[in-house]
């Protein structure tokens, strides 16, 4: 009889047959807080959960980058994301990597990214930074969640987290609340975009969800 396969070869296997959620589509925008009741009495009526309500959430997300040297000279910077819950008590730890937006066919309707998300304890924070990494920034988002089949929809409120500060007294960042629409799914599947194109078409012109290009963004700040 063989021996049974690794974990390594469980994981090879399954990158192969492309059965690994890797990519994310994802749209984003705003809406003011005084549309937000309207907004989720919308989402309400068009998403899955309609009879149980919304999935509430209060999370704590801090943004990690590591930088590692390479032989073009250019450091290549890795982004990592630890999430954990703040009103669930025993809920593990999420750990989070976000690759850079895919250049690909301008027409796209979504933004399309590589993204792993994993389970961990709540030990990762201090593993991080022992590996190197540094803390960029952290915030709070506090909301509701929502399920239309595989899109996932989050209405958010984020709040700034100061100093050592504790979490309770953070202040928000806006007026406004951030709506994001996106499917975790494997490599290939770009037919999503245009459900989830269609499905943000519904929630005008309460929010116009839109594909964000961060490093335009980030230049023009």
């Amino acid at each position: 009889m063989s021996a049974p396969g690794t974990a390594m070869d469980s994981l090879s296997a399954a990158l192969k047959c492309n059965i690994i959620p890797n990519q994310e589509y994802l749209l984003q925008g705003s809406v003011l807080d005084q549309y937000v009741e309207v907004l989720l009495h919308r989402l309400r009526g068009l998403c899955d959960n309609v009879d149980s309500g919304p999935e509430s959430f209060h999370d704590h997300e801090l943004c990690f980058t590591l930088r590692a040297g390479s032989g073009s000279g250019a450091p290549i910077v890795l982004p990592l994301r630890v999430r954990r819950a703040l009103d669930v008590a025993d809920a593990p730890f999420q750990l989070r990597y976000v690759g850079q937006q895919e250049l690909g066919d301008k027409n796209r309707p979504t933004v399309v990214r590589s993204s792993i998300d994993m389970a961990c304890s709540s030990t990762i924070v201090e593993f991080l930074t022992e590996l190197g990494c540094r803390l960029d920034f952290e915030y709070i988002a506090r909301g509701y969640m929502f399920r239309k089949g595989r899109m996932k929809i989050t209405v958010s409120k984020i709040f700034k987290v100061a100093g050592n500060k504790p979490v309770e007294t953070v202040e928000p960042i806006s007026q406004s609340y951030l709506v994001e629409l996106s499917v975790l799914a494997p490599s290939g599947q770009d037919a999503i975009g245009e459900d989830m194109r269609i499905f943000a078409e519904q929630l005008r012109p309460l929010v116009q969800l839109e594909k964000i290009d961060y490093k335009r963004l980030g230049s023009m700040m």
